[in-house]
């Protein structure tokens, strides 16, 4: 797809560790955020357009862990490397897989999920690597004003090997609104956010409001998800 803008969100809460992993398209790098007592690992990749600074990313950095919940922000090889455009899916895919040993190492159960592009790999490879669950935030339903080119079919295999599946979805998101995705995927709107998840000036919903609803969305369904 095309990259996307995902603007920076503020600085991020402080990370408990950081973690390289060779992987056969370079090195990825994995930035944890521990839970003080943990029942879940959630896993999110970046989208093609930025890195894990995006603000949901972020936003779930600082919010989850407190609840139970430890968060691992995965940079993939060719962020990594400084490169400005993202590899082809199955690139993407191998290197997600390569890292997975490194997301299960707590011993706990683990979500996979992503923004955008990251929500794409998460669910392409969500059942074979043994995932609990998968967390789509901004996923790319389809490219910008073409909505016969769904990828609906990506998130359908989630469910179709019984996984919970949560979309978190903007309702400006040019990618796909809410009321596009297909009846039967579990969908959490955000009020006037865009695919970035930020919202006008002049919105009713302020970019503090959006990040709540969007990070209470997750915090509610990951225990659940977890626990599966």
């Amino acid at each position: 797809m095309t990259p996307s803008s995902e603007p920076a969100a503020p600085a991020p809460p402080a990370a408990t560790r950081t973690e390289t992993v060779p992987t056969p398209a370079g090195d990825a790098r994995v930035t944890w955020y521990d839970a003080p007592v943990a029942h879940t690992v959630l896993a999110l990749g970046h989208g093609a357009g930025g890195g894990i600074e995006a603000r949901d990313l972020v936003a779930l950095a600082a919010a989850l862990p407190p609840q139970g919940c430890t968060v691992a922000l995965v940079e993939q090889p060719w962020r990594v490397a400084g490169r400005r455009l993202a590899p082809a899916p199955r690139t993407l895919d191998t290197a997600w897989r390569q890292l997975w040993p490194a997301l299960r190492a707590p011993a706990l159960p683990v979500v996979a999920g992503g923004r955008s592009a990251g929500a794409r790999v998460a669910c392409r490879t969500a059942a074979e690597l043994g995932a609990v669950g998968v967390l789509a935030l901004a996923f790319p339903l389809h490219p910008p004003g073409r909505p016969e080119r769904s990828r609906a079919d990506e998130l359908a295999a989630v469910g179709g090997a019984g996984l919970p599946l949560l979309v978190v979805q903007g309702e400006r998101d040019p990618f796909g609104r809410p009321g596009e995705f297909p009846a039967e995927v579990p969908l959490a709107p955000v009020p006037d956010a865009d695919h970035g998840f930020a919202v006008p000036r002049r919105a009713v919903t302020s970019g503090p409001q959006a990040m709540r609803a969007l990070t209470a969305a997750v915090a509610a369904w990951a225990p659940v998800a977890g626990r599966s």
